[in-house]
């Protein structure tokens, strides 16, 4: 459990920062051996924002943004949770296959599928990827260049032949990911419009426990998540005695992040310091220069509003949280697919046995 809830609050942390390409993902999980913990889990997101949600618990997809409903049919939730039943026994034999083949019994272990699609709204540019990890790393990627499969480990090689040969599959996806994804991206963009685009100024603050300790800058409460905190000295970004943290989500929607500067009293009361943040809800930089009267005192840990949102928030991503290596590597180029601009009718996208 703790594990899946770190890979989750890690999650928080992965954001094109003011990127203007929008993107739908869907990311599937499986696992085994974590007890009283749901054996698979989705999460459908629209700009990195969770839309959609289901796991094998409540066994019903259902929406996580008012909106949705608007843009979907009456029958949608129905159909989409009749598929993902039949995609968690899928993702069962597929744990028990990777099993077999990496020679293990027991343990935590875990099967991710991650795909999606992104549209430049400025230049009509658009891409998709669909992959698949086991146990956080990756299992086999789609290339849709070749129309084939990439199997970074050995153990995937039996299933990139057998899909290799299943045209009907790969042909199938690459005209999803290029047109039915493409569409719907559009459209949740347009009915979540209000909701996508709002923006929060970040409260940036300093704190320091005592003097020999490092000083902290947080920057809190914004919206979106993509946000960019740095410190300068003398005007000049510096790139070493920083640690920047995780992006982390407060209870009421809204994000936080910290980062630390490791720094004598008797530098920066005799050099100008500042923490600078850059956010998408402020056309100028957000600056709080080092100095006494700008420390807080920070005694304790975080606030235990902001545990709970990190942890409620935790448990209602793990799905995409587990393929957070997927994510990371989904910019390695494997599996862009083509442009199309065909209407079509959405739907969740299911794969053969590995």
């Amino acid at each position: 459990m703790r594990k899946a809830l770190l890979f989750a609050l890690i999650l928080f942390g992965i954001d094109c920062i003011f990127a203007v390409t929008h993107s739908l993902q869907y990311v599937y999980s499986g696992s085994s051996g974590i007890p009283n913990f749901p054996e698979f889990m989705t999460v459908g997101l629209v700009d990195g924002e969770p839309f959609t949600h289901y796991d094998s618990n409540i066994r019903r997809e259902v929406p996580r943004q008012d909106w949705v409903t608007k843009a979907v049919d009456p029958d949608y939730w129905n159909r989409n949770t009749q598929i993902y039943m039949g995609t968690e026994q899928n993702f069962k034999a597929n744990i028990e296959i990777a099993k077999q083949r990496f020679n293990q019994t027991g343990g935590i272990h875990t099967f991710q599928r991650m795909y999606g699609c992104e549209w430049d709204d400025q230049t009509g540019t658009t891409g998709g990827y669909d992959q698949f990890g086991y146990d956080g790393s990756d299992f086999i990627i789609l290339d849709f260049k070749t129309m084939s499969c990439v199997a970074p480990v050995m153990q995937a090689v039996p299933t990139k032949q057998k899909w290799d040969r299943d045209r009907a599959f790969l042909e199938g996806q690459n005209g999803y990911l290029t047109q039915t994804c493409i569409e719907w991206l559009k459209k949740y963009v347009s009915y979540g419009k209000s909701t996508l685009e709002k923006t929060v100024r970040p409260e940036v603050s300093l704190r320091q426990k005592d003097p020999s300790s490092p000083v902290t800058c947080r920057a809190t409460g914004f919206f979106p998540k993509g946000i960019v905190v740095t410190w300068q000295k003398d005007g000049v970004d510096m790139h070493s005695d920083v640690e920047v943290g995780e992006t982390l989500p407060n209870g009421d929607g809204t994000f936080q992040i910290s980062s630390k500067l490791a720094v004598k009293p008797e530098d920066w009361k005799t050099n100008s310091y500042s923490c600078v943040v850059q956010h998408k809800s402020s056309k100028d930089d957000i600056a709080v220069l080092l100095e006494e009267k700008n420390i807080r005192t920070n005694q304790g840990g975080l606030p235990w509003g902001i545990i709970i949102g990190c942890v409620a928030a935790a448990l209602a991503l793990v799905a995409v949280a587990v393929g957070v290596v997927l994510w990371r590597r989904s910019r390695t180029g494997y599996g862009k697919a083509g442009t199309s601009d065909t209407d079509s009718e959405n739907s969740s996208q299911q794969q053969p046995k590995a």
